[in-house]
């Protein structure tokens, strides 16, 4: 009896053999609608993923959801990860070869965005996708993702090149880590997961935690920066991994930076207020994720039992000392904010670093200076693969106010013990196969400029041979040109061992549908 995992791998296995074989115009044309559909339900999922998550700000989440849509594919217009890339200085032709089927995990803190960035860095790429939703925010991930496929599939996308897994439980998600039909892990969520991900044999593009510090100096704008902290730590109620974690601040300008943080709703909490909020947060022995993660700082405030103006934006915690033994140093995931007060720039970097030895080594750190010097010192100082300069870091990092590559998915690299260092987009999910001449060759390569590829391999001539992508029958590619619209009254039957170019799509969807119904049958003895 073939498992779920099986049955849903084999069919986006066959979808990613067929999408590969598709057209930069084909591949666009998919893009653009899914892109377009996931924009138009940015307000709706955005709105569902706080009902169901109990995590967030719904102006927060739509505005990731666009970025990360619309967005996205905006950022990479110019990209091209279907055409040969021919370097004619270099002697060297790239030809772009896809992952095949990636296997993606989403986080209940940042379910929508996380599902339409992973998407469309899939289908941007030609591969399909298999998407495992967190069990918290499961209703609101699998409906976009089911969506979005029937987005894809109108398009013209292969059937199943987009799917989501219904119940997901960790035995079945370990059995998807580890199977020989997965191209590649893509890992957002808890460092379990990423560290499953990691052992499973597979490829895997894991991230680690946040724990942001942002060193401020005396040379800045103290408005600016006071606005820049607060609207970045409120910023969906602090749940973003980029976001800031302690703020320190040099001795010189840390009452005037309070004074103007508290002009824009920072509450400072007294020496009494910071140990009930320290309890509250932390008295268990590791962070209140559900009193805490995501949550109005407010809410937090009267449940710690403290008394705040109903405007409070962020709570700000003073501390004396930063390491392991004082856990509002820690990563908080909330509107919280760690408020340490530095002599001046060696103690300020010196704690910069211990706070990323701590929680958050190769992730994100930010400065806010007026000197290139103090900042080209602090970057080189931190264990961080980005460091936001002089604006909001947690939407900073994640490129939605930066010109850094828009993610949901924040690498960081050998510091935190992942695979890659930088923001992960599109361009992780395809490799190049490169042809290079001699030096010194006199062959003229601009001879390749233009030219198309031939795609041949391991596919099913169509999928009434067997069940798709196992071996059987004939072989032949996917068809080169798009098709035509065919009237059901002149759509011809799909036969056994006929080529997939005498096919039209619609018959093929109906053919693998056909094939899986029964297979499940045949599993269960019908």
């Amino acid at each position: 009896m073939r498992s779920e995992a099986d049955l849903i791998l084999t069919r986006a296995k066959w979808a990613s053999e067929i999408f590969r074989g598709y057209d930069r115009e084909r591949t666009q044309a998919i893009v653009q609608a899914v892109a377009q559909a996931a924009f138009e339900k940015a307000q709706e999922y955005a709105e569902w993923a706080v009902r169901e998550t109990g995590f967030g700000v719904v102006e927060h989440k739509r505005f990731k959801a666009e970025a990360s849509s619309r967005g996205l594919v905006e950022y990479y217009r110019d990209h091209d990860f279907v055409n040969p890339r021919v370097d004619h200085e270099r002697m060297i032709v790239e030809i772009p070869r896809p992952a095949g089927v990636v296997f993606a995990l989403a986080p209940a803190t940042n379910p929508i965005a996380t599902v339409y960035f992973k998407i469309l860095s899939a289908l941007m790429t030609r591969n399909a996708i298999v998407f495992s939703a967190h069990p918290a925010s499961r209703e609101c991930c699998n409906h976009a993702t089911r969506l979005l496929a029937e987005v894809a599939e109108r398009a013209g996308a292969p059937d199943g090149v987009i799917q989501a897994i219904d119940e997901p439980t960790i035995p079945l998600i370990d059995e998807f880590m580890r199977s020989d039909k997965t191209s590649v892990i893509l890992a957002t969520g808890g460092m379990a997961m990423v560290r499953a991900a990691y052992s499973s044999s597979n490829p895997a593009l894991g991230v680690g935690p946040g724990n942001g510090p942002i060193v401020v100096d005396d040379t800045g704008d103290c408005k600016k920066t006071a606005r820049y902290l607060v609207d970045s730590k409120s910023f969906d109620n602090g749940i973003l991994c980029t976001a800031d974690s302690i703020a320190i601040v040099y001795r010189s300008i840390a009452k005037q930076l309070r004074i103007e943080m508290e002009r824009v709703g920072a509450y400072f909490c007294k020496e009494d207020e910071i140990s009930l909020l320290r309890e509250f947060m932390f008295g268990a022995g590791s962070l209140n994720v559900k009193g805490v993660v995501g949550r109005d700082a407010p809410l937090i405030a009267r449940d710690a039992g403290i008394r705040v103006p109903l405007r409070t934006r962020i709570l700000v915690a003073p501390i004396k000392k930063i390491g392991i033994d004082e856990p509002l140093s820690k990563e908080k995931l909330s509107p919280v904010l760690a408020w340490f007060v530095a002599a001046g720039k060696s103690e300020a970097f010196t704690q910069a670093r211990a706070t990323l030895r701590m929680t958050g080594a190769g992730h994100s750190a930010a400065i806010h200076s007026s000197d290139p010097q103090t900042v080209l010192d602090y970057a080189t100082s931190v264990e961080a693969y980005r460091v936001i300069a002089n604006t909001a870091l947690s939407q900073g990092a994640s490129g939605l106010t930066t010109n850094l590559a828009p993610t949901m998915t924040v690498g960081t690299g050998f510091f935190g013990r992942s695979s890659v260092g930088e923001n992960v987009g599109p361009m992780h999910l395809v490799h190049w196969t490169r042809i290079a001449y001699a030096k010194d060759a006199s062959i003229d390569i601009s001879s390749f400029d233009g030219k198309q590829l031939k795609f041949s391999g391991p596919l099913a001539s169509a999928p009434s041979d067997g069940v798709p992508g196992e071996d059987s029958g004939s072989r032949a590619a996917p068809p080169a040109e798009p098709r035509a619209p065919v009237s059901p009254g002149n759509r011809r039957q799909a036969g056994k061992g006929r080529p997939v170019e005498e096919h039209t799509e619609v018959d093929l969807r109906s053919e693998i549908r056909r094939l899986i119904a029964e297979e499940l049958r045949r599993n269960r003895g019908e």
